[in-house]
């Protein structure tokens, strides 16, 4: 179960028990919502049964949007071991793709820009740290094991193993992702 996966990293960072990360932190909170309403919405129920609970799902979305400030649509596309790693402002596209093992801190935002052929949303892959209050926005790709600095603008695809930062970030160096994930 990918929540497991979740679980286990927020264990991994924190070294608390499960049973206290799911009462005390609001990302896996948002994320537990999340991932129960994409398998609603991914699985092959009937309308007539998929349609009501998805209809619960949004309210439970809307409610830990409310109080968390997190705000993960269900039709996202989200790997394994997501972490949250601070409370609010976070803001992904209901059409984002996002990969396995990545962080993001408070006040992300991925989301849509650009305009003709380059309008769309980015697709970040695996590995990939998302720090404090940047954007990642557009018809892009963030490659695997790159980091985002906090307060940077994403706005052209970014290759495997880079940093970036800056408005527009710019890659820095060709340092991967570990030892911040």
């Amino acid at each position: 179960m990918l929540f497991k996966s979740d679980i286990l990293k927020y264990k991994k960072y924190s070294g608390k028990p499960a049973l206290i990360l799911i009462i005390t932190t609001q990302g896996l909170w948002a994320i537990c919502v999340y991932r129960i309403s994409n398998f609603i919405y991914k699985s092959n129920l009937p309308k007539l049964i998929k349609k009501p609970l998805l209809l619960i799902s949004i309210l439970f979305q809307k409610w830990i949007e409310i109080i968390t400030g997190i705000s993960i649509p269900y039709s996202a596309s989200i790997g394994k071991s997501f972490y949250i790693g601070h409370f609010g402002g976070i803001i992904i596209n209901a059409k984002s793709v996002i990969g396995d093992n990545c962080n993001i801190s408070q006040g992300v935002t991925i989301g849509v820009s650009g305009r003709g052929d380059k309008r769309g949303i980015p697709i970040i892959k695996n590995n990939v740290y998302i720090g404090a209050n940047a954007v990642v926005a557009g018809k892009i790709e963030i490659g695997n094991n790159c980091v985002v600095a906090a307060n940077s603008l994403v706005i052209n695809s970014i290759e495997d193993n880079s940093t970036v930062i800056g408005v527009p970030a710019k890659i820095i160096n060709k340092n991967s992702s570990i030892g911040y994930i």
